[in-house]
Order: structure tokens, then sequence, then C-alpha cells
């Protein structure tokens, strides 16, 4: 993440930091960015996919 956002970045105070952090991880980390530890699939998917099979059950 460092490499992907913070250090392109200029944060003139450690609230508007923690702001665009927390915006960047909810918006693409977590929703568009493929994960190899769930086979190449974005967390939200896999995340649904459990719930659907939770449900289910």
């Amino acid at each position: 993440m460092k490499n992907e956002r913070v250090s392109r970045m200029s944060y003139t105070t450690r609230e508007e930091a923690r702001k665009d952090i927390a915006r960047y991880i909810e918006f693409w980390y977590n929703l568009k960015r493929l994960h190899s530890a769930v086979g190449y699939r974005p967390p939200r998917e896999v995340h649904a996919e459990f719930e659907n099979l939770r449900l289910a059950a």
C-alpha cells in the first residue's frame, strides 16, 4: 500500500491521511485488487461466496 498510495500522496494532517487510506482500502483494495491467497479473486467476491454458502446451509 505504501507504493500504491501513500508514497504518491501528500497529506497535510494525520486525519486527512487516515481518511484517504481508509477510503483507498474500502473502495480499491477490497473491491478490485486480486489476492493470490483466495484464487486471484477480489476479497469482496470471496466474502459474498462465503455468505451465500453459509446461508444455504
